[in-house]
């Protein structure tokens, strides 16, 4: 990969100065709503962002804030960058490579960083090379593998589960798999991933992984295999390439994991919005 693009490039442009400073008001009041964690308790930091101004990005991050947040007793650790969903909901931080880095940067200050959790979920159009970012004609970027890699070894964030909801997603897992960290990619390195039409709800990965497999009380591993074969069906059914969605789980992940799934919410919550496959139906 080309050393500038791994570098994780932004471009903005033609903003207008007044949408620029409420975008930076919604975001420093965002982060500052974070609180620290609590002392002797595995707490998770739940990241929630859609890079792309597509709505259903939005939408999917705003619901995965929501699910994740619950599933893992993220109460104010939760921040949520997803700009616009297009059908009227109160403005949120957008969602771009700037923000996103600082969301990771803020939560890093408050954790414990030894005990604590990392979840971060990033919902987006993807490259072969990269995540994209890209907002109309005003802003375009890259978060490369490299760039996600330099800002957890910066920080020093070991503990980590990442969801990755993008095409390609699995370039992902050979830079940030660990012995500490769970990595989950809606497609293979070589594969497209489905549903991302801007009139979604959610894209395939989202609503099978999100929507329904991590609202039931049941293990990772369980939710991962619920959704990989919903998508497998959907996929199928409708003569699309398997996504082959990824997992990478590491060897020590069961000493944040386990008491975090400990803890979860023992009665299911209803799935959300209009299932995915809908907008292949005639």
């Amino acid at each position: 990969m080309d050393a500038a693009l791994a570098l994780g490039p932004q471009l903005e442009r033609g903003r207008s100065a007044r949408q620029l400073l409420e975008d930076r008001r919604r975001r420093e009041r965002a982060l500052d709503a974070l609180t620290p964690q609590r002392a002797g308790v595995v707490d998770a930091y739940v990241v929630s962002v859609a890079l792309d101004s597509d709505p259903v990005f939005a939408r999917e991050a705003r619901e995965a804030g929501k699910v994740l947040s619950r599933r893992y007793g993220a109460a104010g650790h939760t921040i949520v960058l997803a700009g616009d969903t297009g059908r009227g909901a109160p403005p949120l931080p957008q969602g771009n490579p700037e923000s996103l880095t600082l969301a990771i940067a803020r939560a890093a200050e408050l954790m414990d960083r030894e005990h604590d959790v990392l979840v971060l979920y990033v919902t987006t159009h993807g490259a072969p090379v990269a995540l994209a970012y890209h907002d109309g004609d005003e802003g375009y970027g890259l978060v490369s593998p490299a760039r996600l890699a330099a800002i957890f070894d910066e920080l020093g964030i070991r503990n980590r589960l990442l969801i990755l909801s993008a095409c390609y997603s699995g370039i992902f897992v050979p830079s940030l798999a660990d012995a500490h960290s769970v990595v989950v990619t809606a497609a293979a390195s070589d594969r497209t991933s489905f549903g991302c039409s801007a009139e979604n709800d959610w894209t395939f990965f989202g609503d099978a992984l999100v929507n329904h497999a991590l609202r039931k009380p049941q293990p990772l591993e369980a939710a991962v295999r619920e959704a990989r074969g919903l998508i497998d069906d959907w996929e199928r059914s409708n003569g699309l390439t398997p996504s082959n969605p990824q997992i990478a789980m590491g060897a020590d992940v069961s000493a944040w994991l386990a008491p975090l799934e400990a803890s979860m919410p023992k009665v299911a919550s209803p799935p959300a919005g209009a299932p995915a496959t809908d907008a292949l139906k005639d």
